[in-house]
């Protein structure tokens, strides 16, 4: 998408809308270091959680809130950076991995992940099966929400040679115009199953949502556990 960054476009005004933001809402089934919102319920429960973040204005939006501070939070690229520790759970939830904008960075997550794995841990990925490709002209424009006073539109634009999403939701009210834009690299379930063979890793479950719902052909979503291959 011309003029994107995600070093910078999860900004002061799109962190502070995060949490509000449409499609969320099933912390309670998850329980992104982004603004906590998965985090501060797993810190609250006796879990211990690191993060890795790219957008400084999402950590400070975490930090803003109630055991926000207890989280140990390494900035810099997630498919590259390391904490220095291993874990028996590395997690990217809520679409995170499609935030890597090619299939090498994509590949290079997986390995990074791998690296970080404890004996017996294992990497849960969560995300959404693509539809945009099955849209006409793979653009469209989506009513997300629709009140009196304000509307959320969904502007997206599909380009399959390099399998980018560039989406940008757009709000309009009285208060004006706000974009939130974001640009996203799908992929479907199989080619993640490649992508941690790559890495050393194989695929051990997955499922159709957070309570080990069956993944089906008509399954919205999925939840894919990995784990090392030679385990």
């Amino acid at each position: 998408m011309e003029g994107f960054d995600p070093r910078t476009s999860f900004g002061s005004e799109i962190s502070k809308r995060y949490d509000a933001g449409g499609g969320l809402g099933d912390e309670a089934e998850t329980v992104a270091v982004g603004t906590g919102r998965i985090a501060l319920p797993l810190t609250r429960a006796g879990v211990r959680v690191d993060g890795i973040e790219l957008s400084q204005d999402m950590v400070d939006r975490m930090r803003e809130k109630p055991g926000g501070d207890a989280i140990d939070v390494t900035m810099g690229d997630m498919s590259r950076v390391t904490t220095g520790c291993r874990y028996g759970l590395v997690y990217l939830v809520f679409n995170t991995i499609g935030n890597l904008l090619t299939q090498d960075d994509q590949v290079r997550c997986f390995q990074n992940a791998a690296r970080h794995l404890a004996p017996g841990g294992v990497f849960v990925v969560e995300c959404r099966i693509p539809a945009a490709p099955e849209r006409p002209y793979r653009q469209f424009v989506d009513a997300e929400q629709v009140a009196a006073d304000a509307v959320t539109l969904g502007v997206g634009q599909y380009d399959p040679v390099t399998q980018v999403l560039d989406l940008n939701h757009v709000s309009i009210s009285a208060d004006g115009i706000l974009l939130m834009p974001i640009s996203l690299r799908l992929a479907h379930p199989p080619e993640f199953d490649l992508m941690a063979r790559i890495a050393g890793l194989r695929l051990r479950d997955r499922w159709g949502g957070w309570n080990a719902e069956p993944y089906t052909a008509t399954s919205w979503r999925h939840i894919s556990v990995y784990e090392p291959a030679g385990e």
